[in-house]
């Protein structure tokens, strides 16, 4: 079993990521940063983040599990006093593998005729890269659905329909269904501008194209990375043919999650 642990950098992540590695090694097992089979984050959701960004280029490979050393997490959902338990799962090679939807953004420029590709975990966002108002024709299936004004939109998976999106007032939507949902970030509603004002989910089979209108720079958010982004003709939705791949060695039900993370006073 070949595996690689990322931290979230203070010292009690630090500290239990070099406890494991000394476990893991007494197990004979591979540390292997270049191609693991599974890839522990340690830290939060955030890391978990970071960690998939960094494998997004091996999806059908690896698996992700996340010990969390802070407030119970989405993605992160190990102890600090369960590592012990977590690597000798581990070492069994006795895990489930549990996939969840991702989201495809094309980036498409009006000079040059090229694009950029991203996957997101969570969500993508688009503002004006200065505050100002976001004016922006939203395309559905090739049919204009709306012209758009307010702070930004985002779109968002299932999996990290809990982040951003619920923020927005947007639906939580269970993993197992392949899907992406769009929720206004402050949009204008009067007399004159008038916008759908409600989230909306879209299938797999469904694209969603945003055509800005009134500026020549925007702010896009790819989950943590945030990059700007000049001359778009043109951004692209849709459910990414690739899925996010987690190790399970128990039970992690989405809703007990949901209900954990919003609802429960348990510390």
């Amino acid at each position: 079993m070949k595996y690689n642990i990322l931290s979230k950098g203070d010292s009690k992540s630090n500290a239990l990521m070099y406890k494991m590695k000394n476990h893991m090694n007494d197990f004979n097992m591979i540390e292997d940063e270049e191609s693991p089979d599974i890839v522990i984050s340690v830290g939060g959701d955030g890391t978990l983040l970071q960690a998939f960004h960094q494998y997004s280029h091996m999806l059908g490979k690896v698996s992700f599990v996340g010990v969390h050393t802070g407030h119970l997490g989405f993605y992160a959902d190990w102890l600090p006093h369960e590592v012990e338990k977590l690597i000798i799962e581990i070492n069994n090679s006795t895990y489930q593998v549990i996939e969840y939807p991702l989201l495809e953004v094309i980036i498409r420029y009006k000079k040059g005729g090229y694009e950029t590709r991203y996957l997101a975990l969570n969500e993508a966002t688009i503002k004006t890269d200065n505050g100002a108002t976001l004016v922006a024709d939203l395309v559905l299936r090739g049919e204009q659905f709306e012209r758009f004004r307010g702070d930004g939109l985002c779109v968002s998976t299932p999996s990290g329909s809990t982040a951003y999106n619920k923020a927005l007032g947007g639906a939580l939507i269970h993993p197992s269904l392949e899907a992406m949902q769009i929720a206004e970030i402050a949009s204008i509603n009067n007399r004159v501008f008038r916008t759908v004002g409600s989230p909306l989910v879209l299938p797999k089979h469904h694209v969603c194209h945003i055509h800005p209108v009134n500026h020549d720079t925007l702010q896009v958010t790819i989950d943590h990375v945030n990059v700007k982004h000049k001359n778009i003709e043109s951004i692209q939705y849709r459910v990414a043919n690739e899925k996010v791949r987690f190790a399970r060695f128990r039970p992690f039900p989405f809703w007990k999650r949901v209900h954990d993370s919003f609802i429960s006073n348990e510390e």
